[in-house]
């Protein structure tokens, strides 16, 4: 037989070294496919780390460490939330970082409020307020178009830090143009507003996150009339005008608040990746100072 060439020995297998192959004159036994996992062995960490899922190339990164590619990260995940454990501490670090930030926003207006030397002092320097507007839109643009910035410990909690502070500030020098009784009262009602929206958002099973095309056309209404009401305002003040905004605003940001509540559960069409907490807090953080604002605008009365 020329050699290099495979042959097939002619007899029953089984006995000494007949029916094998012969490849270039050297014994090799015929591959054997691997048993494929059971279901028990795909779905246990068992089974994932004694190879479940097939391990990356040799010489590329390995993206398949824990059964799951961990490349790319991104925002939305589509992986169920089977572990209970894993969804209950995001949703409590989300909610513990939104404590934080809220109570510090709390103070700031609260100083600005009650304290005249300070209340004067930024009325009368609007420059702060113009460079606060400019820190808050560079960071938030940061956190928000950059996955990089929110996702690395510390830099993510820097970032959002200042983000806080400057919608602080801009928060307590709107709220220093009005009468006590209502920043109160309006502080109040926002306080009402988020809790029931929250529970209400945790409790239903109408699903916010499958309506993005809904808020998306409620909020460019909103940007539009604001549009408007800006270009208006020099000439002549028309205070139904700025009512229906200030209720259109005030809807449309309890409506985000109940999506972007639901999307920190996991059970729903959209769901944000358990990385992405500095994102929801962000989102959340907003809702709510601009559901202030927009009743300040409402109810608010103006200071003598």
């Amino acid at each position: 037989m020329t050699q290099g060439k495979l042959s097939v020995a002619n007899k029953a297998p089984g006995s000494g070294t007949e029916g094998q192959q012969q490849v270039n004159g050297e014994k090799e036994s015929p591959a054997v496919p691997s048993a494929p996992p059971s279901y028990e062995e795909a779905t246990s960490g068992e089974g994932l780390k004694a190879g479940a899922f097939p391990a990356a190339p040799s010489g590329s990164s390995s993206s398949y460490d824990s059964g799951f590619p961990t490349g790319d990260h991104e925002l939305f995940t589509t992986f169920s939330w089977d572990d209970q454990k894993v969804r209950r501490v995001f949703i409590r670090k989300v909610y513990t970082i939104l404590l934080i930030q809220l109570l510090a926003t709390l103070a700031v207006v609260a100083i600005f409020t009650f304290c005249d030397p300070v209340k004067d002092y930024i009325q009368a320097n609007p420059g702060w307020y113009w460079a606060s507007y400019a820190v808050f839109f560079a960071t938030y643009l940061t956190l928000a178009c950059c996955p990089g910035s929110r996702r690395y410990f510390p830099w993510n909690l820097i970032l959002l830090t200042i983000f806080t502070l400057s919608m602080a500030y801009l928060t307590g020098m709107l709220s220093s143009y009005y009468n006590t009784t209502s920043v109160l009262l309006c502080l109040g009602i926002t306080a009402l507003v988020c809790l029931s929206v929250t529970v209400f958002s945790f409790q239903t099973k109408f699903d916010f996150t499958s309506c993005q095309g809904v808020l998306f056309v409620l909020l460019m209404t909103l940007l539009f009339s604001g549009l408007i009401l800006a270009i208006l305002l020099p000439f002549q003040y028309v205070p139904w005008l700025h009512a229906v905004y200030a209720v259109l605003g005030a809807g449309v940001f309890t409506l985000f608040l109940a999506f972007d509540t639901q999307l920190l559960m996991g059970n729903r069409r959209h769901t944000l990746s358990p990385e992405e907490y500095i994102f929801g807090t962000l989102n959340i953080y907003l809702d709510i100072i601009y559901i202030f604002t927009f009743l300040l605008q409402l109810f608010g009365t103006s200071r003598e």
